[in-house]
């Protein structure tokens, strides 16, 4: 079992009602769920552990995360509101702002986490919900626990916009990034954590010296890199239609680690010694479904059977 790790939100997207009005339409969504939803759609087993409210959207969330596949029982629920991000899109590139205080979403505690079955081989965080405490604290937390028996997948997905205290917040990726077997990262998000002159590929490859992990960096549609201890390589995006870029990072994250899990590679000392065969089948295949994701308004993973 793999076990997504962080929010879970409604997206406001901008629509038009009947006479012409500008409207929002929710949407479930945020960047964790969407991986954990693409997941369950490429029929991996997979859970998420995420605070969840009990109110509407919440429920809709929950039934969401069971009509993909997912495995809901380590959600912690609360009577508390729904994280909201409403969505801006310009030439189909989506920007956030986020209502996040006090959610169910943000306020979990060391103390709600469940303890984990002895099938989960792997944990991936990333997004907001790594940027705002006390939650994000808690994810490290599980994080630290965790990293040394089961393989640790990070993504930042780092939204500036949304960092209240950035000295805390460099602080806890440092810590969860040195924790990491795997890194994904945007080259967007890599000029970000790491600001100078120096090429992404340059900041990349001493990301990995740093860390030891397996580091693939995304360039959007130009392709994807991966530097890891035996090498590098590259793999170009899929040829597609775009309608818009909602979930495209998350469901190319749920695509390398199905892919990387269906071969067998899912575990500490098999990612240190992957081989460039499976490594570009895993990057391959997780540009195949984004690919699909693109082509599609709103972050709408691809099934298994429309891969076929």
């Amino acid at each position: 079992m793999l076990i997504c790790c962080g929010e879970a939100l409604i997206d406001m997207i901008p629509a038009k009602t009947k006479d012409g009005q500008d409207a929002y339409v929710p949407h479930v969504g945020g960047a964790v769920f969407n991986t954990a939803i693409a997941l369950g759609r490429l029929g991996t087993e997979v859970g998420m552990i995420s605070g969840i409210s009990t109110d509407p959207f919440g429920e809709r969330l929950k039934e969401a995360l069971g009509a993909s596949g997912v495995d809901t029982t380590r959600l912690i629920r609360a009577d508390r509101p729904t994280t909201m991000a409403y969505v801006t899109l310009q030439e189909g590139s989506a920007s956030y702002s986020f209502h996040d205080e006090n959610s169910a979403g943000r306020m979990i505690a060391p103390e709600d986490l469940p303890a984990l079955p002895e099938t989960c081989e792997a944990l991936y965080f990333g997004g907001i919900s790594l940027a705002v405490e006390p939650g994000a604290e808690t994810y490290a937390t599980l994080c630290a626990r965790e990293c040394a028996d089961r393989v640790v997948m990070v993504d930042p997905n780092i939204r500036p916009g949304f960092i209240r205290d950035e000295a805390a917040f460099r602080d806890r990726m440092d810590r969860m990034l040195g924790q990491a077997d795997i890194i994904k990262i945007s080259d967007e998000d890599l000029d970000w954590l790491q600001p100078g002159t120096q090429g992404s590929s340059e900041k990349a490859r001493a990301l990995q010296a740093q860390t030891g992990a397996l580091v693939i960096l995304t360039r959007g549609a130009r392709g994807a890199e991966a530097f890891h201890a035996g090498g590098e390589l590259q793999v170009p995006a899929r040829t597609a239609e775009m309608v818009d870029t909602v979930g495209a990072g998350d469901t190319f994250n749920a695509g390398v680690l199905a892919e990387l899990s269906a071969r067998g590679r899912l575990s500490k000392d098999d990612l240190a010694a992957i081989d460039e065969t499976d490594l570009r089948a895993a990057l391959d295949f997780g540009a195949r479904v984004a690919a699909v994701t693109v082509s599609r308004a709103g972050a709408n993973p691809p099934w298994r059977s429309e891969l076929d």
